[in-house]
């Protein structure tokens, strides 16, 4: 779970800007790129172009999806919407990685076994170099900056750059990264195939790697189009795993050490006495939801048992920028005739203070309870 010690300055916004720049530097690089490789297989009858053509023409439709989610799940929350869109990062993203597993990769393969099937010659090898040499650069432009930011969120939650693209909750900046350093190996792969070409006269290099770069393409997609359903309907590994790790074919987002910080934060308060269950929710890039039932004294009245529910609420939210909405649901003999009003303050914010628990279930989060 993305849940840092507060940091000064260290907000939502800052981080939706980040990721607005990276999907737009990965958008111009892209579409500039896909131009030059495009042209180029048409020019040289590359069959290695045209599916590196192929792949970054879909890496930029894919690029604008993502550029809407962006947009799109950081509108604020409203009496319609109370938990915001930031769940509408998810959706758009699953439309980006689809599209990319129809597009590049169906193309790619279209193009590596007609290559295969029917070979054909390249014309020009110094075009397809120089123009493979120059979609290097820009893509190495664009894997710096999504880098850089992985990098920078993985040192914030305090993991390595390949644990925080595994967990992160925020799925453009999962997918720019992705498709960057696929697009940097499919450079790479093109540039090998063409010097093979060109040392043994055969195109067959050329139509082998069009299917690996296509096979590489429906890999990542899976891999993209799963983690977003997972984010989207909440699937979690219950059991702890080492931080990263698969199990059952799930990456475990929510942290055992974050998850007994929660509860120790909320069995230290002062009349709590257990918790009953607690939910973990993702409801956009770097927002979590925090449902827990717990056990009260007893011999609390009404009146004190709201104090204790909005204390709890109140300082859990002080924890981290990333806590978006706490919600403390008390069980137990709440003495007769001292009504409890639990409900959302007058005036307070839509979509952060509210003591009810939803009725849709846990949504994309973790549900750890007792047993």
């Amino acid at each position: 779970m993305d849940m840092p010690r507060p940091m000064p300055g260290d907000d939502e916004g800052h981080s939706a800007n980040e990721s607005t720049r990276t999907v737009l530097v990965a958008l111009g690089a892209g579409f500039g790129v896909a131009l030059a490789k495009a042209g180029a297989a048409v020019f040289t009858g590359s069959s290695a172009l045209a599916a590196e053509a192929s792949h970054s023409l879909a890496d930029t439709a894919n690029d604008l999806f993502l550029f809407v989610a962006q947009r799109r799940s950081t509108r604020s929350p409203n009496d319609r919407h109370p938990l915001g869109y930031g769940r509408e990062a998810y959706f758009w993203a699953l439309i980006a990685a689809c599209a990319a597993f129809v597009a590049g990769a169906a193309f790619s393969l279209r193009d590596g076994i007609n290559e295969l099937t029917h070979p054909s010659g390249t014309s020009s090898f110094a075009v397809a170099y120089g123009v493979l040499a120059i979609s290097t650069a820009f893509d190495l432009v664009s894997f710096r900056q999504s880098a850089g930011q992985m990098v920078t969120r993985g040192r914030r939650y305090g993991r390595k750059l390949l644990q925080e693209s595994q967990v992160t909750s925020d799925p453009t900046l999962r997918a720019v990264f992705t498709e960057d350093a696929v697009s940097v190996s499919g450079d790479v792969i093109a540039l090998v195939a063409v010097a093979l070409n060109q040392i043994t006269g055969s195109s067959i290099p050329q139509g082998v790697a069009a299917v690996l770069i296509g096979l590489v393409l429906i890999r990542i997609s899976l891999r993209l189009i799963k983690r977003s359903h997972d984010f989207l309907v909440g699937v979690w590994v219950l059991t702890p795993t080492p931080e990263g790790s698969d199990a059952d074919d799930v990456t475990q987002p929510i942290r055992p050490v974050e998850a007994q910080r929660v509860r120790a934060l909320i069995s230290a308060y002062p009349g709590v006495t257990g918790i009953r269950e607690l939910l973990l929710n993702f409801i956009g890039p770097g927002r979590v939801w925090i449902v827990a039932r717990v056990d009260i004294d007893d011999d609390l009245h009404g009146a004190e048992v709201e104090s204790l529910v909005r204390g709890i609420e109140t300082s859990m939210m002080r924890e981290s920028d990333t806590i978006y909405r706490v919600d403390i649901v008390p069980i137990g003999d709440v003495h007769a005739g001292d009504p409890i009003s639990l409900g959302r303050e007058s005036g307070g914010e839509p979509g952060r203070r509210e003591s009810s628990p939803p009725h849709d279930g846990a949504g994309a989060g973790g549900r750890l309870a007792d047993r």
